[in-house]
């Protein structure tokens, strides 16, 4: 396992650099393509939310794979190299599988414990599927951090030491009153239908809002979304959609407003927010989700409005304080982490021993062959009984050694075991090389589709 991942977020880049580092879909595609036609890497996908980008890959040289690595993030995200640099961490191997474990949990988000970033892993794992950049170390990889932060979740009280993003941010809106009294009653407007929109919506529902308007560019997802928060047995909430040229008019009836888009450029200027607030007795409170930014700068500076974006959330979250259970949760990683590296390890040496077992049958089918020629007068019986022996016994020598290096192969440094039993048996190269190629198939078409 030559496991490397390169990336940046919100604890290593200040958000001017994550905003104009943000891939879109198809850029991310893209990258992907680029990292697999780079020749220190045999596999990759990209890891990529609103607070961070990272690339993941499999490579076969640790210094190169960090250079190409750096580079295709660079010229993909439309950021300079030598600008992006400062900003970029690297981890490796082991210290790989702790990061994306940790990331999986929710100990590096930006507020600690949520749990949208498992569905965001989910996506990297689909995205690296679909474009089958993701071969079968990657696969493991990310269905093991999957089930690495569901078991963080139940078996802990992580969920306490933080909340969703949204839930954090209309908690910086109400400013110290509860959130559920000072939604009460407000007209509120969400921009998109995203995942994260639609999680602002439902948590807005619940808090109490009289009233959600969806925009969208795509009007039938705004639809459906209000559908789903506005039939019986939903929220009940008067919900209903329109396009998004519709959203200036909205914004004056609003009191609260959601946006998480993936437009590349400003969804609300600052025009548009003075506009909307000339003459209007009451605030208006902003929560930007988005990465770029959706909303303006500018309205921080506007009088009767209240902006929360990214920023102020990674300001505020700075100081939040951490439940006992994140120490339980880095157990947990640091278990998994040590049971994975075993596991990649185990796995390595067993194209391996399938190599020595299949060369050991084969000599086993020569060794009866030979005897039936020189005993021509065997009958069935005895020759069933002459190969079953001649089996028993080359699979008795063979157990112990290679329920051993097995067992040797899955620690720390076990990796030459593999080297020396090849070397010792003389096994040849190809054989077990068609193993490893038979075994990576196999893995393709069980993962694929899997998520």
């Amino acid at each position: 396992m030559s496991l490397l991942v390169v990336g940046l977020s919100h604890r290593s880049a200040p958000v001017s650099i994550l905003e104009r580092a943000a891939l879109a879909a198809d850029t991310q595609a893209k990258l992907l393509q680029d990292t697999l036609a780079a020749e220190p890497a045999a596999e990759g996908t990209v890891l990529a939310t609103c607070n961070r980008i990272e690339l993941y890959a499999d490579v076969d040289k640790f210094h190169a794979g960090v250079a190409e690595l750096s580079t295709l993030l660079a010229q993909h995200s439309g950021v300079g190299l030598d600008e992006l640099t400062p900003y970029l961490y690297v981890h490796y191997e082991d210290r790989a599988v702790h990061h994306l474990f940790s990331v999986a949990c929710g100990l590096d988000s930006m507020v600690v414990g949520e749990g949208q970033i498992l569905g965001q892993i989910k996506d990297a794992l689909a995205l690296g599927q679909e474009l089958h950049t993701a071969g079968r170390l990657l696969n493991d990889l990310f269905q093991q951090a999957l089930r690495v932060g569901k078991r963080a979740h139940s078996e802990t009280g992580i969920d306490r030491a933080g909340q969703s993003l949204v839930t954090f941010g209309l908690e910086q809106l109400a400013d110290g009153t509860d959130v559920d009294t000072w939604a009460k009653g407000k007209k509120a407007l969400v921009i998109g239908a995203g995942s994260m929109s639609s999680l602002a919506a439902a948590t807005l529902a619940r808090s109490g809002v009289s009233e959600i308007v969806i925009a969208n560019r795509t009007l039938a997802r705004a639809e459906r979304l209000a559908q789903i928060l506005s039939e019986p047995g939903g929220t009940g909430v008067t919900a209903h959609a329109v396009d998004m040229v519709a959203v200036g008019d909205e914004l004056t009836r609003a009191d609260v407003v959601v946006s998480c888009t993936g437009a590349t450029g400003l969804v609300l200027t600052g025009a548009d927010i003075e506009t909307a607030v000339q003459g209007r007795r009451t605030p208006l409170a902003l929560l930007d989700l988005a990465m770029p930014r959706d909303i303006d700068a500018a309205a921080h500076r506007i009088p009767g409005v209240r902006l929360v974006d990214i920023e102020s959330l990674a300001e505020a979250s700075a100081d939040a304080p951490m439940a006992a259970d994140v120490d339980q949760v880095r157990g947990i990683v640091s278990d998994e982490v040590a049971a994975f590296g075993a596991a990649q390890r185990a796995a390595h040496i067993t194209p391996t021993v399938v190599a020595l077992r299949t060369m050991a049958a084969d000599v086993v089918a020569g060794e009866v062959a030979r005897l039936e020629g020189r005993l021509p007068g065997l009958d069935d019986k005895q020759r069933a009984e002459i190969t079953q022996t001649v089996r028993r016994v080359v699979d008795k020598l063979l157990h112990a050694p290679t329920v051993r290096v097995k067992q040797l192969a899955s620690e720390p440094g076990g990796a030459g075991y593999a080297d020396a039993l090849r070397t010792l048996f003389d096994l040849d190269p190809e054989t077990v090389a068609s193993v490893s190629r038979a075994d990576l198939n196999d893995a393709d078409v069980k993962n694929r589709g899997r998520v």
